[in-house]
């Protein structure tokens, strides 16, 4: 059979999306991007073709049009069911319709409907958003551009969005991306996880400078890139003015003002880390969570990069503190019934189940597990701090995200998105809501610093009673338009957005004030701002203090956005789109619609239906966090089609999905659309090549339940659907054994594994096999007055110091935990250690930059 590429139809027909054009322009910490789609259909019949997408959830889209020939249609933004039913009837009657509509379970997650694309036609879709980007901790800038869409998990009885993915190496259609860098300081740098032609200036300065993505992307990861300028992250203030269509008083038509705060901490309070606290980590062990950290051959799996962070996190917090660890897949388990005191017994209990953690629960329903967590009782004087580890496939984001809001008094929450393709806006969300700090780890990154640098902000003294006030000439008001500040961190940016009102002087200025408390000591930052407006900055704060609005309103409960009187659940929602539709900007609510209404032709001909498919990293073998098998240690490659409830419309109604081969693996063809709100059939299990699609993801983490106990048995099984869709299996009669050979440990967390939760070290074999000595040497080298664990202790600090300060931001708080420890019983023989185990290990550490 001929080898097809990409998602093919019944009768072997491509999709028909061509490229994707995208041009990234950053101005300081705010990006604007334009992705061009280019559509054609060779077809003898005209298409509807269905393309569902990746967004970073935190995105403004702000623009949609259409150009078909030398006409272009702007979209305009309507409530969503009338933008739904005004296409439907614009395919009805023959004409052409472009629809863009935002997922109701997840702000990450968009749909765009290119409708009645007549045979031989073209058709260019232009979207345009605009987003903040996040710091890093070593001072970068990200920029995510979403490539890969992982189906979400939803549990039973809730609707979803549709995706269609393929494998990346058989994405059909190509990806361009440039990007423009501009700022008041000069770029030192921009980075990337993809293949990039080399950056250029374009000036003198250096602070305007481009770069491009090489040919040949291969849909394997989302395009990532660091920024960095010099001097960065300095409070800046940008003042733009109003729409001039717009109606003064209005927020499209008032002046707005984006301010951008750097809060500097004093240092002396900062090296005081807390030494009390209830720790709880929430860690995914989902199915999906078995498949490699990036596609490097050897690469270790999620779980598997999970475990060793867990074990550096329990080495790391102090003693004093509670603790306890929640793991969830489609239920939730818990090493103890509730947190308990950090000492010795409890952590090495804790380490050994840990030990034992698999991706073998199933799905990814995060909802319950975190009630349960809730529903404990906080411990008095211990401030909970809550970690959370997962690759993000669920479905049901906003009322995750709604939970740990309504919990935020209690706690804070520090969020891990891990591997490719993990929401934004879930990662994000989680965060925000929670007062706590989020990381992604893609690619390459190890997991472990960015959860210690988190680490040490939930042990940094919390910043409180913050407030900010403003100073404006006379005449001009304020409104401010984000919510309240209630988390600063060291290094971290935080925005607010504000409406001016009434007329200022020329060359006038004002200042806003931000005060708080730290660690009992009172401390401000001040920042003076020119009220004059910026020039050529369009309405860009404008459009991202809108989208702040927006979600802001579509994360409160109706009753209470209702002002008096009994609540209205239609009352949240009727400001959203107010709103929506005033400044543009997409929301849950609304839909962007554009109908070409020029011809005056009408199309004829049944309207077939087309989805294109995103990427699905080969690596993942089923979607949604339910399932991601590997066999004989490797990832099983897979053609999956998940397919959730969703809206039909009323075009031909076809029969159940039918299976078709592609190039020796199986697809699903979808349903063409029909009668509006109709819900789809009930999800069943599809046989896809080697492996399953899975339409059912309770079925899904079944099977991914069979996959692990393969891995640990001598019997090697082939499933199959049975006509009812319940998964049978069937021997293959072969006794292999298929356990992966486990590879060494590493030797950096060979030797945090033996330390204590005191913070010391024994002497003994094994710490010397850690730090490449045997054990005579060891022993025999040990200064005379000296004990064997002040000793050990030494020979630990000055190993890491030696030999792993690139990895210092690991283990920098476990060797604070141990600096402590060795302060405490006042070692008499400490410099004659540190001479004696520099000797030994051939290092040249000095007593002070131990800190003893």
């Amino acid at each position: 059979m001929e080898n097809c590429c990409g998602l093919l139809t019944s009768k072997q027909e491509p999709v028909p999306l061509k490229s994707v054009e995208v041009e990234l322009e950053v101005r300081d910490h705010v990006a604007t991007v334009v992705s061009t789609l280019n559509y054609e259909n060779k077809e003898d019949k005209p298409l509807e073709a269905v393309f569902v997408f990746p967004m970073p959830g935190d995105a403004a889209v702000c623009h949609f049009s259409a150009t078909i020939g030398q006409t272009q249609i702007v979209a305009e933004v309507k409530e969503k069911q009338k933008a739904r039913e005004e296409y439907d009837d614009a395919l009805s009657s023959g004409q052409q319709a472009f629809l863009l509509e935002e997922s109701d379970q997840s702000p990450d997650i968009f749909s765009l409907s290119v409708g009645s694309l007549p045979p031989g036609e073209s058709a260019s879709i232009r979207l345009e958003y605009v987003t903040e980007l996040a710091v890093q901790a070593d001072e970068g800038l990200r920029f995510v551009l979403p490539a890969v869409l992982n189906p979400r998990y939803h549990p039973q009885g809730s609707e979803g969005v549709q995706v269609t993915s393929v494998p990346a190496s058989l994405v059909p259609y190509s990806l361009s991306f440039s990007a423009r860098v501009s700022s008041p300081r000069p770029v030192s740098k921009v980075e990337s996880n993809c293949p990039m032609d080399p950056l250029k200036y374009l000036n003198t300065e250096q602070s305007q400078a481009t770069v491009k993505l090489a040919a040949g992307h291969k849909f394997d990861k989302d395009v990532e890139l660091l920024i960095y300028y010099k001097d960065a992250h300095q409070p800046t203030a940008v003042v733009e003015a109003g729409q001039t269509s717009a109606k003064p008083g209005t927020l499209m038509g008032d002046p707005l003002v984006m301010l951008s705060l750097y809060p500097e901490f004093p240092q002396a309070v900062m090296s005081s880390l807390a030494s009390c606290g209830e720790f709880v980590f929430l860690l995914d062990r989902s199915g999906s969570m078995g498949v490699p950290m990036n596609n490097n051959e050897g690469s270790q799996t999620r779980i598997g990069s999970a475990r060793d962070t867990l074990l550096l996190l329990l080495k790391s917090i102090p003693m004093g503190c509670y603790f306890n660890i929640y793991s969830f897949g489609s239920s939730y388990e818990h090493i103890f019934p509730k947190s308990v005191e950090y000492s010795e017994k409890t952590m090495e209990e804790a380490l050994k189940k840990v030990e034992g953690m698999e991706d073998d629960l199933g799905g990814t329903e995060i909802l319950e597990a975190l009630k349960h967590i809730y529903s404990q009782a906080c411990i008095p004087n211990q401030p909970r701090q809550l970690f959370v580890f997962t690759d993000g496939e669920v479905g049901n984001t906003k009322e995750v995200i709604n939970l740990v809001k309504k919990n935020s008094a209690s706690h804070r929450c520090f969020s891990f998105g891990i591997g490719e393709g993990a929401s934004s806006a879930l990662i994000n969300g989680l965060a925000k809501e929670g007062g706590g700090h989020a990381q992604f780890i893609t690619g390459i990154d190890r997991m472990q610093p960015k959860v210690m640098q988190s680490l040490r902000f939930a042990l940094q003294p919390a910043v409180v009673d913050i407030s900010v006030k403003w100073d404006l000439p006379k005449g001009v008001s304020v409104s401010v338009l984000s919510p309240p500040i209630t988390t600063l961190f060291q290094g971290q940016r935080s925005l607010i957005y504000a409406q001016l009102t009434g007329q200022s002087p020329k060359a006038a200025e004002g200042s806003v004030t931000v005060k708080y408390s730290l660690a009992g000591h009172p401390s401000q930052n001040k920042l003076h701002f020119n009220l004059k407006p910026a020039e050529d900055s369009g309405l860009t704060v404008h459009r991202l203090a809108a989208r702040t609005l927006i979600r802001s309103l579509e994360m409160v409960e109706d009753e209470e956005v209702v002002e008096g009187g009994e609540p209205d659940e239609g009352v949240k929602k009727k400001k959203v789109v107010e709103l929506s539709v005033q400044s543009g900007v997409s929301s849950a609510f609304t839909a962007f619609i554009a109908v070409n209404k020029g011809s005056g032709e009408t199309i004829q001909g049944p309207l077939v239906r087309r989805n294109v498919p995103t990427p699905m990293p080969m690596m993942a073998m089923c979607g949604g966090g339910a399932s991601g098998g590997r066999m004989m240690g490797r990832p099983i490659p897979r053609m999956v089609s998940c397919s959730m409830p969703m809206r039909r419309t009323v075009m031909e109604a076809s029969p159940s999905a039918q299976m078709v081969n592609v190039g020796g693996m199986k697809s699903c063809s979808m349903p063409k659309r029909r009668t509006v709100m109709e819900a789809s059939p009930s999800a069943q299990m599809v046989n896809v090549g080697e492996a399953q699609s899975c339409k059912s993801m309770e079925s899904c983490g079944r099977m991914k339940t069979l996959l692990t106990a393969m891995r640990r048995t001598v019997s090697s099984c082939v499933r199959r659907p049975t006509s009812k869709g319940v998964v049978q299996r069937e021997s293959l009669n072969c006794s292999l054994d298929i356990e992966p050979q486990q590879p060494p440990r590493d030797p950096l967390l060979q030797l945090v594994s033996l330390q204590k939760a005191s913070g010391c070290w024994e002497l003994d074999p094994a710490l010397a096999a850690a730090v490449g000595k045997t054990s005579e040497e060891v022993e025999n080298t040990k200064p005379a007055s000296e004990n064997k664990e002040v000793w050990a202790t030494i020979l630990a600090l000055i190993w890491l110091h030696g030999f792993k300060m690139d990895a210092q931001k690991e283990w920098e708080l476990l060797a604070m935990k141990a600096v402590s420890w060795l302060r405490a019983p006042n070692a008499p023989c400490v410099a004659e250690c540190v001479e004696a185990g520099n000797t030994l290990l051939g290092c040249k550490v000095q007593k002070d930059a131990l800190g003893i």
